[in-house]
């Protein structure tokens, strides 16, 4: 039964039909299958119930943190002064890319926003300076997928939500794994550049001056990042609450720039409220379809069937590696997520192992759905770093650049594997 219900749902999401209806039409067809239709009289309830979350309201509220830092400039000043800081390096301007990325991630919260954010601003710098446009077009696409990794992340929020995990032991648990990504990141870069030095481009001149004259260009971001986490760790609030003071942060940051005005608080809104209801309706779907699986007894199937193969913890673990790897093509992160979860997850828990705990197990899954996401032929990020290409180009472009970035996730996810503490480590420090 589980291979039909995976059989549907790849067809339905390759005929384009939208996420959130593939996910309710799987869910009303199953029900009335197995059920009689008798579960769809109770879906008020069961979406009812989980939308009370409280932590669900963190997820608008850092969407529109990232819509403000966007359309106020900040992230245009932003990448400027990390351009001062980084450029000497092999690749140049990649790194940048990468540096950007990981520090517009530690407030947006959003892969995508962080990949069209930082990839405008430095798409026109390719001809410019003459790189080599596919490995830049990848450093971008890998580089924004650090935005669900590093936090916030929403897609934490979510995989606390389903799991009953601890968020700010979550957040944490990204922090140096996050970071870790990154420097390989920036490694691929300077490996590629030094076995080709024509794809690093024309080096960026600066001076020691012009480096300290853009500090303060890098303070927003930091004191956001400090604000959003220092508040959750120094006792003073929620997820939920330190989102909306990043937002409040945001606000005054964007006024002292001179920004702030109607009409850049409303384009702000609307794309808050466009991305929001997208994610929540293909949140509450895949709530009804997890329940109509419950109901059906695919996760106590799958356990006995992973139970009925022998394997070891670790080889059990390479195997749901291999799983989201593959379905990862397929399929978009946030709906994965969503429908695979609630069952991967019993199977993980039920191996018993201290070190696959709930919280390592996030900061797995969660760079998995990174690399879901610049893996083709439905890699998001592929697709949003390509929408950006003013002078056009073939898609094979980016997914190619993107490649040895996918390398350095499989390192920092076979890294996790065999040293559970990197994901571990900060959180046992202060829980």
């Amino acid at each position: 039964m589980a291979v039909w219900i995976l059989t549907g749902l790849l067809v339905l999401v390759i005929a384009a039909v939208p996420v959130a209806a593939v996910l309710g039409i799987l869910s009303f067809v199953l029900d009335e299958i197995t059920m009689d239709g008798r579960l769809t009289f109770g879906i008020g309830e069961i979406i009812w119930d989980k939308s009370k979350e409280f932590i669900l309201v963190a997820i608008p509220m850092f969407i529109l943190l990232g819509e403000i830092m966007l359309r106020a400039g900040i992230a245009r000043r932003m990448y400027g002064a990390v351009v001062q800081w980084l450029s000497w390096l092999p690749g140049g301007l990649m790194h940048a890319n990468i540096g950007s990325c990981t520090i517009f991630a530690a407030t947006s919260g959003s892969s995508v926003a962080t990949a069209a954010t930082v990839g405008t601003v430095a798409y026109p710098e390719i001809q410019k300076h003459k790189y080599n446009e596919s490995l830049f077009l990848g450093s971008l696409a890998a580089g924004g997928t650090l935005g669900i990794l590093v936090p916030p992340s929403i897609n934490l929020i979510i995989y606390g939500l389903l799991t009953d995990t601890s968020v700010p032991e979550l957040y944490l648990a990204g922090i140096i794994p996050g970071a870790a990504l990154a420097i390989l990141f920036m490694l691929v870069i300077i490996v590629a550049c030094l076995y080709r030095k024509s794809w690093g481009g024309d080096r960026v001149q600066t001076s020691w001056s012009e480096r300290i004259r853009t500090l303060p260009h890098l303070l927003p971001p930091i004191l956001l990042f400090a604000a959003v986490v220092g508040s959750i760790y120094g006792g003073i609030a929620t997820p939920t609450e330190a989102a909306s003071i990043g937002v409040v942060m945001s606000l005054l940051i964007a006024a002292y720039f001179k920004s702030l005005n109607v009409k850049m608080l409303l384009e702000a809104f609307e794309g808050t409220m466009r991305t929001t209801a997208m994610i929540m309706l293909i949140v509450f779907s895949a709530i009804f379809l997890n329940f109509v699986l419950g109901f059906m007894g695919i996760t106590q199937a799958m356990l006995n069937f992973i139970a009925e193969l022998g394997l070891t913890p670790t080889e059990t673990i390479l195997l749901i590696v291999v799983f989201y790897l593959i379905l990862g093509m397929f399929m978009e992160t946030l709906s994965m997520m969503l429908t695979t979860i609630p069952v991967v997850f019993p199977i993980v828990m039920s191996l018993n192992v201290e070190a696959f705990s709930d919280v390592w197990f996030g900061i797995l899954i969660t760079i998995l759905m990174e690399a879901a996401l610049i893996t083709p032929p439905i890699g998001v990020n592929l697709y949003v770093v390509q929408g950006i290409r003013a002078r056009g180009g073939k898609f094979n472009d980016v997914a190619i650049g993107a490649v040895p970035f996918m390398i350095a996730m499989l390192v920092m996810i076979g890294i996790l594997i065999a040293f559970p503490s990197v994901a571990t480590y900060l959180p046992n420090q202060f829980f």
